[in-house]
């Protein structure tokens, strides 16, 4: 059984293009090895930008989740759901808004940045300033401990270990807190208890933040701890109450290298992509049509390849001996660049064969699609139910 568990969502925006394959899904089949994942769609992200037009947003899910099977997210190493199906994730967000400084979530780098970008939109909503608490529900149900994120997704990550901590600070001192934990620490046995002792009083009164590793690693290997003893332990070792929620870290992954058509970015917003889809036959027009060296007027100019868009695509998809040959040919005109361009666009049609043929599967049998989505939905609930069980508790709304 994993100890660890991923949480990483995207929001539908309809078919996805080698940008996010090599951006996000290669980044998922790794995990989905390694860990506990779940892999959500965040529609309800989708409408704090496309509140006005929310006829597109089923179409995109089930376009999306086609992709993510298609790329090979196994539904049998991976839960996958839909957020709006799990509606404690809103009832989450709800409770932790009562506590949440409005400042947290105006100071939010991404608030601002989004606000210039689509300035076409109004986007002076509620929804739209508290879409990062809404983010951190999402994480902090299901007490995810990591979460893939680029660099410029850290500061969310951030601002939810913020926001957990203050909900543990506010609402964790449960009745004999103390004494509860003094118990459960003689659970752990004579010799790990003094252990734990140790440490607690060593990362208490020195700050010492080896002796809490080492403290938390001993509450991770421990067998015979209830889940809420466990989480008593960690509140008692960090000085605070009981961990009703949980701190997740950043698990930081390479920025995509995968570039446009153009030379930029990849992106739907620059019409310069290749979707994971695509006929084989536009692959390879949208390849062959590609600006390259400006330089190369004629087929007998010498070009440079760092000058090229193509150049991008050979870093990404060829090996040392073809971007050798390339380079060669380039810079002395020795090839044109219709012979540069083949290589790419059969390393491409290579890695799109096996994705189409696994999409056509899900797109003759859209019921498996909403099974497995069901089934992961489910799965969701279970874990979202457990984490809200809790909150309540904490919160004092469990009368009657």
């Amino acid at each position: 059984m994993y100890s660890d568990r991923v949480l990483s969502g995207m929001r539908p925006t309809g078919r996805l293009h080698l940008g996010h394959y090599h951006g996000v899904l290669k980044n998922w089949l790794r995990l989905q090895n390694e860990y506990q994942c779940l892999f959500f769609v965040a529609d309800w992200h989708a409408l704090t930008t496309h509140y006005d037009t929310p006829s597109v947003i089923e179409e995109n899910v089930r376009d999306m989740v086609i992709d993510w099977l298609a790329a090979g997210v196994d539904p049998a190493q991976a839960t996958l759901f839909v957020q709006s199906r799990v509606t404690a994730h809103a009832e989450l967000h709800l409770l932790l808004s009562m506590m949440t400084p409005l400042g947290w979530l105006e100071r939010v780098p991404t608030y601002k940045d989004q606000q210039e970008k689509l300035s076409e939109k109004d986007l002076s909503t509620y929804g739209f300033l508290g879409y990062p608490l809404l983010q951190s529900a999402d994480i902090l149900i299901y007490r995810a401990n990591l979460v893939p994120v680029g660099e410029d997704q850290v500061p969310h990550i951030e601002f939810t270990r913020e926001i957990c901590r203050r909900f543990n600070h506010l609402y964790g001192r449960e009745p004999g807190f103390e004494d509860k934990s003094r118990a459960a620490v003689k659970k752990l046995g004579s010799k790990k208890a003094k252990l734990y002792e140790e440490c607690r009083t060593a990362y208490q009164e020195q700050g010492d933040d080896e002796a809490l590793a080492s403290a938390k690693a001993l509450l991770n290997d421990a067998q015979n701890l209830s889940l809420n003893d466990r989480e008593r332990l960690y509140g008692y070792l960090e000085g605070s109450g009981k961990m009703i929620l949980a701190e997740p870290e950043a698990l930081l992954t390479a920025a995509s290298k995968m570039p446009g058509l153009d030379g930029q970015k990849m992106s739907k917003s620059y019409n310069n992509t290749i979707a994971l889809r695509e006929d084989p036959e536009i692959v390879s027009k949208k390849i062959r049509t590609m600006p390259t060296d400006p330089a190369r007027v004629r087929r007998t100019d010498p070009g440079n390849p760092a000058n090229c868009p193509v150049w991008q695509f050979h870093l990404v998809y060829s090996d040392d001996s073809t971007r050798q040959w390339v380079t060669a040919g380039c810079t002395s005109a020795g090839i044109g660049c219709l012979e540069c361009k083949q290589p790419v666009i059969d390393s491409i049609l290579a890695e799109l064969a096996p994705i189409r043929e696994r999409a056509q599967y899900y797109e003759e049998n859209p019921d498996q699609v909403r099974n497995i989505l069901a089934d992961g939905c489910e799965k969701a609930q279970e874990l979202a139910h457990d984490t809200m069980r809790d909150v309540r508790e904490a919160m004092g709304l469990t009368f009657g």
